[in-house]
């Protein structure tokens, strides 16, 4: 990973901040998507059982070309294998569909179902070397302080939804206190309230030759915050790797920090309705 910017976890393992992430990317592309990233210059690969696509970046990981151990790989554990047993088999199933002996992060997926017992098997395979690190995606302030206080292994990474218009101050602040890093998924918004010609990322962009989606994305780098943009065309994957070689000023950061909107995503993990069906569905 020389020459890409990392951040270091708060177990001491470094982790690249430009990811490519394999969400809703189909089984069937998702090999050849994850060998153009590589290609592009991407390290970091993210995907998740409930994804079905891990069996597309093992294959792309093992016909790559690049040695195993200058890649970084995150998987997450799915609701519907949640608890101490469950979890544990699960991630022997991802470690045989990615085609490795270690998972570098895994994650939790959703804090329903007993996700307690879920992190136990997770602590566990850390110990085993199964897995570099471990945390949890899409831990609300409360339910993320309620775990972190009663594990043994602070969770590394808490990945949710963030982005200019979403920009999580204060999910954030609780991180800090256990020294947990952020993890941006859907970092770009979906492309929401035109982001991808909004006036004043254009305007900050254009003064640095860069896009307003760069400048997005360099604006979470900036706090620190890892970024896995997913898209399945090469271009828009080299367009979206090269934020590193450019800087915001506090000014731009303070134009860009005025765009948020709300502060905690746009799906509410706390809806008993979506929980209800979540469960239901995949529990």
């Amino acid at each position: 990973m020389t020459g890409m910017k990392t951040i270091t976890l708060n177990n001491g393992v470094e982790m690249p901040m430009v990811g490519y992430g394999v969400f809703q990317v189909k089984p069937e592309e998702c090999e050849r998507c994850v060998r153009d990233a590589i290609a592009t210059g991407y390290r970091l690969i993210d995907t998740a059982q409930a994804y079905f696509n891990e069996e597309g970046v093992g294959a792309a990981v093992a016909s790559c070309g690049v040695p195993r151990e200058e890649l970084f790989i995150t998987t997450k554990v799915w609701i519907s294998h949640a608890g101490e047993k469950a979890a544990a088999q699960s991630i022997d199933d991802s470690l045989r569909k990615l085609r490795t002996d270690y998972i570098d992060l895994l994650l939790i997926h959703q804090a329903y179902g007993d996700y307690y017992g879920t992190y136990r098997a997770m602590e566990t395979a850390l110990q085993a070397g199964k897995l570099r690190a471990i945390g949890v995606s899409n831990f609300g302030a409360g339910r993320f302080t309620d775990l972190a206080l009663h594990v043994d292994v602070k969770p590394a990474v808490n990945q949710v939804e963030a982005h200019v218009f979403s920009q999580q101050n204060g999910l954030m602040e609780v991180l800090r206190e256990y020294g947990t890093t952020m993890m941006a998924w859907s970092p770009l918004g979906q492309g929401r309230n035109g982001l991808f010609s909004h006036p004043v990322l254009s305007d900050i962009g254009s003064g640095h030759g860069k896009t307003p989606a760069q400048v997005a994305l360099r604006y979470l780098l900036q706090r620190d915050i890892i970024v896995i943009p997913k898209s399945t065309h090469r271009e828009r994957m080299q367009e979206n790797f090269a934020v590193e070689d450019f800087a915001l000023t506090a000014d731009e950061m303070s134009r860009i920090a005025s765009l948020n909107e709300h502060d905690a995503g746009n799906v509410n993990f706390d809806d008993p309705g979506f929980i209800r069906y979540l469960i239901e569905t995949y529990g």
